[in-house]
């Protein structure tokens, strides 16, 4: 399939759309959709490219916050990517997270914009802790499946290849993607709108690495449930979100520099 050499591509979404995890606060943060836009510029030099996308964000705030503004930019390729940040609060409703998100994409495909969504890893296979939102994130990949087949939304499916839960391809924090996996997403996503270049070699495996031995394991959980674990149980029982105060960071459409 040849694909459409878009001119204005806007992404919405949470902090793995703003780019958490590849860079940091003092050089920017690039991300995958920085990443995607690079390569959607080699095909069109002359590309737009806005990111509204602010972590923290659920889905119903991704909604009123991002699509309005979305729209008025007038895309003719956007993503949409959240509901990882409801799938981890206590008070989860499936059906109110796939609402927001269908809105979004029906409206966006209503004033032909190309939508492009993904689906999301196992959390439990990337900490053990996280098996009890296992059963979750299944069911909002079906029900993202069902809504994006309505609108014609391009499904980049992520969830189903093992390597997507090699620890490498995840920041320290293990809820957002490293360098690597960033890189990684942007490829996925490149090869679902068949860009110029991309394959499938994204889905391949990581050289092993050497076995861990049980202290070191212990270890290494140790030090996630004090330096990311708690801080972040520290904020839900207070009310408050990473995203408190900031805005996008790429509120128009600018030029793609590399």
């Amino acid at each position: 399939m040849r694909a459409q050499a878009y001119a204005r591509y806007v992404a919405l979404g949470d902090s793995q759309t703003e780019g958490i995890g590849d860079g940091d606060e003092q050089a920017g943060w690039r991300g995958w959709a920085d990443r995607l836009a690079e390569q959607l510029a080699i095909r069109n030099p002359q590309l737009r490219y806005a990111n509204l996308a602010v972590r923290g964000r659920l889905a119903a705030q991704v909604h009123a916050e991002q699509l309005d503004p979305a729209l008025a930019l007038r895309p003719d390729l956007a993503t949409v990517v959240a509901g990882v940040n409801d799938v981890l609060r206590p008070r989860f409703d499936l059906e109110e997270v796939v609402g927001h998100l269908e809105a979004m994409f029906a409206a966006l495909a209503a004033h032909g914009t190309h939508v492009a969504t993904l689906t999301f890893p196992d959390l439990a296979r990337i900490t053990p802790l996280a098996r009890p939102f296992s059963g979750r994130v299944t069911a909002l990949n079906d029900r993202i499946r069902e809504a994006a087949h309505r609108h014609g939304v391009t499904v980049v499916e992520t969830a189903h290849h093992p390597v997507v839960t090699d620890a490498r391809l995840w920041s320290p924090d293990r809820l957002h993607a490293s360098s690597l996996g960033h890189q990684r997403i942007a490829a996925a996503v490149a090869e679902a709108l068949h860009l110029p270049g991309s394959d499938n070699s994204w889905t391949h495996p990581l050289p092993p690495l050497p076995p861990s031995t049980g202290l070191a394991a212990a270890a290494t959980e140790l030090r996630w449930v004090a330096g990311f674990l708690g801080p972040w149980l520290g904020r839900r029982v207070r009310g408050r979100s990473s995203g408190d105060g900031r805005s996008a960071k790429r509120h128009d459409l600018l030029p793609v520099s590399r």
